[in-house]
């Protein structure tokens, strides 16, 4: 069973939410975030990259940068800012892009959960990036961006979140990025006994987004349980902030390719060597995505190819038989020697949001090939946590991004 519960919310005042809502702290470099946080001085970013508030030769990871973030946000929330709810609720975060509605819920999950699998995981932490967001969760005694968390589908959650957005929103506002974003409060008592009955029942619950930031948010509660021996489980430090999605409402986008050079072989001895693995046919559609699993679009020397997997190369495996181990396995490790792409400065990985054009425009600068990948399925990445697997770097791409600000959990 999972526990997944309803929390005494500080999200930002209405009349404000808009200016105050961000993206996450890891999608800008340093300059990039100070500029953001100059365009709208009220963005959440000055307490999510606080060495956006001091000169840029100050040390990021310097105490009084981690103390400025505490401070901001607590002087915000004492000049009304922000509120405080007076109750426990569970929220209704919908985002629309494109067109497309994805509903979430807001609550809180229990890092013993996390701790005994109950929450599964698919990638690997890196221990420096977790230090980062330890401090600031332990700082600032709040968490203040959430866990993207997934789940399977259950009727009865659904039924709440579809009669609840019957009613009036919380917050209804557009940010500059085209993503409207609607929050809906879930009060009523009933309501709140159906969600946590329903998780209740739920065996498993999978981080789709935020490893690095779940990682840390269970390290500082456990660490808090260390420093207060007497703990009894019922306080905020042993749950962490998340957006929970069903499956059916996901959407995963492609993680492309582009590799700097040849590995040595002209561009004609290149295209030998993929057809040799592959089965290689000019693409002359023109749109240029892959069509269906096994198959990935590669762009060299400004054409693009469609390249088939061959039947005796799929696998049932669930890490193996990820379309993006399959190339990795088949032509980046043995033809292009790229045999860890963690650490590799040959290879770099662009978004599915930046669309294909993003993809031509790197091999006409500074690289030589790029490979437009099929978007890996949310089944896929449930078998391969379900299997206690890793995925390989960079196999999923989430959008849309979840605004950090809008929701906060002290601990």
């Amino acid at each position: 069973m999972a526990i997944i519960k309803p929390f005494i919310g500080i999200r930002p005042n209405r009349e404000k939410v808009a200016r105050i809502a961000a993206l996450p702290y890891d999608v800008y470099n340093r300059a990039e975030a100070k500029k953001e946080v100059e365009k709208e001085p009220l963005s959440f970013l000055r307490i999510d990259r606080p060495e956006t508030q001091f000169a840029d030769d100050m040390d990021m990871y310097a105490d009084v940068v981690y103390q400025k973030a505490h401070d901001i946000l607590w002087e915000m929330v004492a000049n009304g800012d922000f509120v405080t709810e007076e109750k426990e609720y569970y929220y209704i975060y919908e985002l629309t892009m494109q067109g497309r509605v994805q509903d979430g819920l807001v609550a809180c999950a229990s890092i013993d959960d996390y701790v005994n699998n109950v929450i599964k995981k698919h990638e690997n932490t890196r221990e420096e990036k977790e230090q980062d967001r330890i401090r600031h969760v332990d700082t600032c005694s709040a968490q203040t961006g959430p866990i993207y968390l997934a789940y399977r589908a259950r009727p009865a959650i659904r039924e709440v979140i579809a009669a609840k957005k019957q009613e009036e929103a919380l917050y209804d506002f557009t940010s500059d990025d085209g993503i409207r974003h609607r929050v809906f409060v879930i009060d009523a008592p009933e309501q709140i006994e159906v969600i946590r009955r329903a998780f209740a029942d739920t065996n498993e619950i999978y981080i789709a987004d935020g490893h690095h930031r779940a990682a840390s948010a269970v390290k500082v509660g456990l660490k808090r349980r260390a420093e207060h021996p007497d703990y009894d489980g019922s306080e905020e430090f042993n749950y962490f902030l998340s957006v929970l999605f069903a499956d059916e409402q996901l959407m995963i986008m492609d993680y492309n390719r582009v590799v700097k050079d040849l590995n040595g072989y002209t561009s004609e001895e290149f295209l030998e060597k993929v057809k040799e693995i592959f089965t290689v046919v000019e693409d002359e559609s023109t749109d240029h995505y892959p069509n269906q699993k096994g198959e990935f679009v590669m762009y060299l020397e400004a054409k693009w190819y469609r390249c088939q997997v061959r039947a005796e190369d799929k696998c049932t495996d669930p890490v193996e038989g990820l379309d993006v181990s399959i190339l990795q396995k088949k032509l980046l490790t043995p033809v292009l020697g790229i045999s860890d792409p963690r650490v590799d400065k040959r290879i770099d990985f662009v978004g599915g949001i930046r669309g294909l054009r993003e993809l031509e425009k790197r091999v006409a600068s500074d690289c030589k090939v790029a490979f437009a990948m099929y978007p890996t399925s949310i089944q896929e990445l449930f078998d391969v946590a379900d299997a206690g697997l890793l995925m390989p770097p960079k196999s999923t791409w989430f959008e849309p991004k979840l605004r950090s600000g809008l929701f906060i959990h002290k601990i």
